[in-house]
């Protein structure tokens, strides 16, 4: 029974991190190198930062990223305090995206989708190979300059089909966990407290760095029927708070400013948790709402949750006492 949980859950995590990297590096070097002007230009109230870090998160598919980013430019002097509240509140929004998409249940496409994407890289790499990319002596041909876009857009692919088929793996335990004592315990506790849904979803974010792994894996229990969906949501609520731990790391040895900025991100998710952990529920009905699948649900449950906590701590980055404060 170990190798049959292990295997497949260790080969399937490793997969989905492996997508989830391999789209991340891929668009940081497109976009990551006029992120910094952007981050710098267009963050001067907090409902701009919002937007800029909805964007910039969802391109970048890493919320860990863009905070990181902002605790580095605090640091360096390219960004006040003030600028990354807004983005903070983004990229909370922004992270959504990698779930809604698992939600969508495109699992059977992964095989596929990693088929058309390696033979698309094979055919630009081909085809800059025979010099179609570029020309010594007038520069690039007519449409030559294609070739960059489609290499990055068949990495992008790659990765994210490399996400379903990490998910699919994942999902193959399911029966196999469902038939454990463990895990009967452990729902039986969830089901009495949320506080071990929060729990759970704490340590295990906070081991592995990674909220998205952690929520693909509950979404993929909740499918399978191996797991409620109001404990997967709590879960969730969990995996918020586990996430800020990197931001934590990233601001040690930094300046007053940047601690200060990932304490922010501490702030709204463990308060943001603590607000709604009494209303998982609720959540979870009206997610029922807007779907029918119990995956589904988890993800528009993180939607609702996550869009709820921005809108509401928008507000308070416009007191005149944030906006002008200087921690260092």
């Amino acid at each position: 029974m170990l190798f049959a949980i292990a295997l497949p859950l260790l080969g399937g995590f490793a997969l989905f991190l492996s997508g989830m990297r391999t789209m991340e590096h891929a668009l940081q070097r497109t976009v990551g190198r006029s992120l910094h002007r952007i981050l710098e230009k267009f963050t001067s109230t907090p409902l701009r930062g919002l937007a800029v870090g909805t964007a910039a998160t969802a391109v970048l598919q890493s919320s860990t990223a863009v905070t990181v980013m902002s605790i580095g430019m605090v640091n360096a002097g390219l960004l006040t305090f003030p600028r990354t509240l807004g983005i903070v509140l983004g990229t909370n929004i922004g992270t959504c995206l990698t779930t809604e998409l698992i939600g969508l249940n495109l699992n059977r496409f992964g095989l596929p989708l990693l088929g058309i994407s390696c033979a698309l890289w094979l055919l630009t790499a081909l085809f800059g190979e025979m010099g179609f990319a570029r020309s010594r002596s007038s520069g690039p041909p007519p449409g030559g300059g294609l070739l960059g876009p489609l290499r990055t857009g068949s990495v992008v692919s790659a990765g994210f089909s490399l996400l379903l088929v990490g998910i699919s793996m994942m999902q193959s335990i399911a029966p196999v966990i469902q038939s454990t004592s463990f895990f009967h315990a452990y729902l039986s506790r969830a089901d009495d407290s949320v506080f071990w849904g929060l729990a759970a979803g704490i340590v295990l974010t906070a081991a592995i760095h990674s909220s998205a792994a952690v929520i693909g894996i509950v979404m993929g229990l909740a499918e399978t029927g191996a797991m409620p969906p109001e404990v997967g949501i709590a879960i969730v609520l969990g995996a918020n708070v586990g996430t800020c731990i990197t931001a934590v790391i990233a601001a040690v040895g930094g300046t007053r400013s940047g601690r200060f900025v990932a304490w922010s991100h501490v702030l709204l998710n463990v308060g943001g948790a603590a607000l709604f952990a009494p209303f998982t529920s609720e959540l979870g009905t009206a997610a029922a709402w807007l779907t029918s699948s119990p995956a589904g649900q988890i993800a528009h449950a993180q939607t609702l949750f996550n869009v709820a906590c921005s809108l509401l701590a928008l507000p308070v980055c416009y007191h005149p006492r944030l906006r002008k404060l200087r921690p260092d």
